[in-house]
């Protein structure tokens, strides 16, 4: 992170400003221009909290006090008292936190880990595609991105963010697993920065943004519309909140997919990558392969972590969603794409 990107951030409890303890920096792989980078540093909340920045990455969940006791044991002299105050205050937050996202942070983060930057597509999409699908999901141009302030709520392997930054955005990529380590090390455009956090727990200023956009995202947290309303606020008066869901099918092999994942999400992170790796890894290629898909096993292997192993994944209506919007003031509310697995659908916030 920059110095310059402070004024964005809040503590994702108290919804304070932070206070920015420097340990160290290095030089912009932009140039001198772009300014320093702190590579390490703690933001200090006006009420108890505290997060570090590690590698240039901001970690602004509830629970970074505890994700990362090494960092503050090394650099926070009265870590331990700190850490004390906060399990004694907020047992009931604490544990909440540490219970709905133990699981889906490790899952997203080992299937972004097998992404290959050089090689692999994103979804099946090229990064044009990928382009070209925001800007329908977000009914927006290329050329209206430009000076536009963009939160991607849940960035996975960040290479949309780059797509978006390169048309003149100042974008915002936030994802809850380690993911965000790899896209931050991967980015190419100066006017991306990323952070790690919570979509119930919005580490950002609220009313900041022009786009708020949410892709595949909100469905894989414990409870979508719950969700929806704690990432809202950070679009800003007459901004867009732009969200991709998965919708029910009427589709024999989609449901025993679906009732096949209800035991595969229960087994240890590690079993899982084995048995559908040994599994239906084989099988995927082999169908895919008949019927002219060519994905590569990488992007094959995502796919099936994707649906089979997250602890939540669930599927909403058009009208449903569309009543998350109307229940908070939003306006034009339409759906902006249709596919095989879900939908996008847009609102402006009034």
């Amino acid at each position: 992170m920059q110095e310059s990107h402070l004024p964005f951030l809040r503590c994702p409890v108290s919804r304070t400003s932070l206070q920015l303890h420097i340990i160290s920096k290095t030089k912009s792989p932009f140039g001198s221009a772009a300014g320093e980078i702190i590579s390490e540093g703690i933001l200090f909340a006006a009420a108890d909290w505290f997060f570090p920045v590690i590698g240039g990455i901001p970690r602004l969940t509830v629970e970074a006090f505890h994700d990362y006791a090494d960092f503050f044991r090394l650099y926070l002299p009265d870590y331990l008292p700190r850490r004390q105050q906060l399990e004694q205050k907020y047992p009931g937050l604490i544990a909440y936190v540490k219970r709905k996202n133990r699981k889906t942070r490790k899952t997203f983060s080992r299937e972004w880990s097998l992404f290959n930057y050089q090689e692999d597509r994103t979804w099946e999409a090229t990064r044009e595609e990928m382009l070209n699908v925001f800007l329908k999901e977000t009914d927006e141009s290329a050329d209206s991105l430009k000076g536009k302030m963009i939160f991607d709520a849940g960035c996975g392997n960040g290479l949309l963010d780059q797509l978006i930054a390169g048309k003149g955005a100042i974008t915002v990529a936030m994802d809850l697993s380690n993911s965000i380590e790899r896209a931050y090390q991967q980015n190419t455009q100066p006017g991306v920065f990323f952070i790690q956090g919570d979509v119930q727990f919005p580490p950002l200023d609220f009313c900041l943004f022009d786009i708020v956009h949410s892709s595949g995202v909100l469905h894989h947290t414990n409870n979508s519309e719950l969700s929806f309303s704690c990432l809202e606020p950070c679009a800003r008066s007459g901004g867009k909140l732009s969200v991709w869901l998965y919708h029910p099918r009427k589709n024999f092999l989609h449901n025993l997919f679906n009732r096949i994942r209800s035991i595969t999400s229960k087994l240890p992170s590690g079993l899982q990558y084995f048995l559908l790796r040994s599994t239906f890894l084989p099988i995927s290629y082999v169908i895919k392969r008949l019927k002219g898909n060519r994905q590569n096993k990488r992007e094959m292997m995502i796919a099936l972590l994707d649906w089979f192993s997250p602890e939540f994944r669930r599927e909403h209506t058009p009208d449903e969603a569309a009543g998350w919007f109307a229940k908070r003031g939003y306006t034009s509310v339409k759906v902006t794409t249709t596919g095989l697995f879900g939908f996008s659908i847009i609102g402006r916030k009034g």
